[in-house]
């Protein structure tokens, strides 16, 4: 609602609906960049659309390039197409890449595209590799993807794993706070919101900044204020400059100039012989 009314204040300002959009959109990056960091940076987006083009140069001049294959294979897991990323990454864990980081990711890659079985198998092999790795992220991903499919207990099972390995977590609690809704256990799941909106408060600036959207969404209340907020300050700029004129509609034609010299009607042809002579 507040980005409605935002756009149409600045088309009555600009008189350009298009101009407006585009005003809109750049208003809410910056915005955004400045405040909250919800949306993903236009900056960091191009440079990895820019590096995933120069790794699939590389790895057409190269087939057996692994590292560049595991490198876009991450970028295309980050970008959530996940079946690119199994056809990029399987071909290193049949030359025989099998440490953890390759059969995390492919196993990532699997769960995302559907294959559940060869993900949970991928899974289960890196975590006999390292069950800690990267501070339990093998179970984050277990739950996520667990929760999608509508695995509910197999869910808690990880997310509670995860929570209890890699403390302060926002996320893990709100999917676990998810899960646990799921499972009809509303009193467990709003207990855990409301742990997670404690752990982003009590969190440093950049760990709250990496975590805003899960903890927004854990109390969805906070933006929906802010939202409101924005509304009122909008509307209340508008009805100000409308009181001031700056709405006013402007004149346009031809003859507006001529029409303030001739109040009455046009003068004919034959009247203006007569003045001729």
């Amino acid at each position: 609602m507040s980005k409605w009314m935002l756009w149409m204040f600045l088309t009555l300002l600009t008189g350009s609906p298009l101009l407006s959009l585009g005003l809109v959109i750049v208003f809410i990056f910056v915005a955004d960049r400045f405040t909250w960091r919800l949306l993903p940076s236009p900056v960091r987006m191009f440079k990895r659309f820019q590096r995933a083009g120069e790794l699939a140069g590389t790895i057409l001049t190269n087939p057996h390039e692994r590292r560049a294959r595991h490198e876009l294979a991450d970028i295309r897991v980050e970008q959530k197409r996940y079946d690119e990323a199994v056809d990029i990454l399987k071909p290193n864990l049949e030359a025989g890449d099998e440490d953890v980081d390759t059969l995390y990711l492919l196993g990532v890659a699997y769960l995302g595209s559907g294959d559940a079985r060869r993900g949970e198998l991928l899974l289960d092999e890196a975590a006999n590799l390292d069950a800690g790795y990267r501070q339990g992220a093998i179970d984050l991903e277990r739950g996520r993807f667990r929760l999608k499919r509508g695995e509910v207990k197999g869910a808690i099972e990880a997310l509670e794993r995860f929570c209890a390995t890699r403390l302060g977590s926002v996320e893990g609690r709100y999917l676990l706070a998810r899960a646990l809704a799921k499972d009809g256990r509303a009193a467990d799941a709003a207990r855990m919101r409301e742990l997670a909106w404690g752990e982003y408060v009590a969190a440093p600036g950049f760990q709250r900044r990496r975590e805003r959207r899960w903890a927004w969404l854990s109390r969805p209340s906070r933006p929906l204020t802010y939202a409101v907020l924005l509304a009122l300050v909008l509307g209340t700029g508008a009805a100000v400059a409308n009181q001031l004129g700056l709405f006013a509609p402007r004149a346009h034609g031809r003859h507006g100039y001529y029409g303030d010299r001739y109040s009455g009607e046009m003068p004919s042809a034959t009247g203006l012989e007569e003045d001729v002579d």
